[in-house]
C-alpha cells in the first residue's frame, strides 16, 4: 500500500464496538473469556481426569445435545486435535472401504484427499463443482458419503440429505455448526471444530454420531484393522462416555464451548442463532448487491452462507480495503489465501452483532470513497 493508504483514518464513530470478523478463528465473546478468568485458578493448569474439567466436558456434551435436539440414542463425541485429525481417524474408524465426497472448495477437498491416499481403502468418488458453486450426491454402491455443510473458503452453504438409505453420512459441519440448522434423520455423524460459530479456541474435534455411526465406530475399532491411537475413534467414544479425551486437551476451548452453546441455548437455541446469522449477512449481501464495486461471489442466493460471506470487489483492490481495515482495528477480513480472489471473507457468525455488520459496511464505503 501506498503512504497515503495507509494513512486512511475511519472516523471513531464509524467503527464497530468489535471489529473481529475472522472465519476462524472467530471472535470469542467477552462474556465467556470473563467467566474464563474467574474459573481460571480452579480449572486452568489443572487434571483434565478429575471432576472440575469432566464436569465442564459434560456441559459442553449435553448442551450440544440440547442444541442440536439430538435423539436419545445420539452421542456427542470428542478428542485432541482439529478437523484435519478427524479426517484421519475417520478414515480408520468410519470409512469401511469406498466412500463418496463432494468437493467444491478447500476443506470439503481435503477429505477427499486423505481417503485417496489411504492404502487401506478403495478410491473414492469425488463428485467436484467449481468454487461458489455446490455439487449434488447420487447413490451408489458405497458404504460413507461425506458431505459437507458449510464450504468455508468460499462461502457456500450446501443442502443436507441423505443420498441413499444404504451407507454413512458423514457431514463436515465446519462454520455451520451451532449457526445453521440441520436434520439428524438426514446425517449420520456431524463433525466440527469449535473455533468458528462456537467463538472458542482450536485444538478439538467435536462430533454428533447416530447410533449407526456408534455401531460402525466399534466395530471397526475392535476389528483387525490398525489404527494409532490418537486417531481410534473408538478410544474417544470410551474416554468420551467418562466425559474426558485421550490425551490432555486445550481446558480453555472446552470452557469458551460450552460458554458459548449455553448462551445460545438460553437465548433460544439453534434457530435463534440461526435467524441472527441470517440477519448480519444479509446485510453484507444486499450491500454488495447496491454497490457497482462490489457483488456476492456465490451467485445462488440460495447457496450463501449464513455465517461466511464472500464478496467480489470490481475496480478496488480488495487487500487494500482489508489493510486499511486492520489498520484501524478492524481484523480478518481477508479472502481466503488459496482461492486466489479479488474479495473481502466476512464473518457473521453468533457471537457477531448486527450493529457492527452495519458498521463494517460503513467503513468499507469510506475506504473505498478515500481510495478513489
Amino acid at each position: 500500500m501506498s503512504a497515503t493508504e495507509t494513512s486512511i483514518s475511519l472516523p471513531a464513530g464509524l467503527l464497530p464496538k468489535d471489529g473481529r470478523f475472522g472465519s476462524g478463528p472467530s471472535k470469542v465473546r467477552q462474556d465467556a473469556i470473563s467467566a474464563l478468568f474467574e474459573l481460571a485458578p480452579n480449572y486452568l493448569g489443572t487434571s483434565h481426569r478429575q471432576k472440575t474439567v469432566r464436569d465442564h466436558v459434560s456441559r459442553l456434551r449435553n448442551g450440544l445435545s440440547s442444541l442440536f435436539q439430538l435423539p436419545a440414542d445420539w452421542e456427542i463425541i470428542l478428542g485432541n486435535g482439529g478437523t484435519t485429525l478427524f479426517w484421519d481417524a475417520a478414515s480408520f474408524g468410519l470409512i469401511e472401504s469406498v466412500s463418496q465426497h463432494l468437493a467444491f472448495g478447500e476443506f470439503s477437498s481435503k477429505f477427499a484427499t486423505v481417503v485417496q491416499k489411504a492404502p487401506h481403502l478403495g478410491d473414492p468418488e469425488i463428485i467436484s463443482s467449481e468454487p461458489g458453486t455446490c455439487p449434488s450426491a447420487v447413490s451408489s454402491n458405497v458404504d460413507t458419503y461425506a458431505l459437507t455443510h458449510n464450504e468455508t473458503s468460499t462461502g457456500v452453504m450446501a443442502p443436507l440429505a441423505r443420498p441413499s438409505n444404504d451407507g454413512l453420512v458423514l457431514v463436515d459441519a465446519t462454520s455451520a455448526a451451532g449457526a445453521i440448522s440441520w436434520d439428524p434423520n438426514e446425517v449420520d455423524c456431524y463433525y466440527f471444530a469449535p473455533q468458528k460459530a462456537l467463538a472458542s479456541d482450536g485444538g478439538l474435534w467435536l462430533a454428533a454420531c447416530s447410533p449407526s455411526a456408534l455401531e460402525r465406530i466399534e466395530r471397526l475399532s475392535s476389528a483387525d484393522r490398525w489404527s494409532p491411537a490418537g486417531l481410534d475413534l473408538g478410544i474417544a467414544l470410551a474416554n468420551s462416555r467418562q466425559q474426558q479425551t485421550y490425551n490432555t486437551p486445550s481446558l480453555a476451548t472446552i470452557f469458551l464451548a460450552a460458554e458459548t452453546v449455553d448462551w445460545i441455548n438460553n437465548s433460544g437455541g439453534l434457530l435463534w442463532a440461526e435467524q441472527r446469522c441470517l440477519q448480519s449477512s444479509g446485510i453484507i449481501y444486499r450491500w454488495a448487491t447496491d454497490r457497482s464495486f462490489a457483488q456476492p461471489f456465490v451467485l445462488d442466493a440460495d447457496q450463501r452462507s449464513p455465517v461466511v460471506c464472500t464478496v467480489d470487489f470490481e475496480g478496488v483492490d480488495a487487500d487494500t480495503v482489508s489493510a486499511v481495515l486492520r489498520a484501524n482495528g478492524i481484523i480478518d477480513t481477508e479472502s481466503y489465501r488459496k482461492l486466489g480472489r479479488n474479495q473481502l471473507r466476512l464473518a457473521t457468525f453468533p457471537s457477531v452483532d448486527p450493529e457492527d455488520v452495519e458498521a463494517l459496511c460503513a467503513c468499507i464505503d469510506y475506504i473505498v470513497d478515500a481510495l478513489n
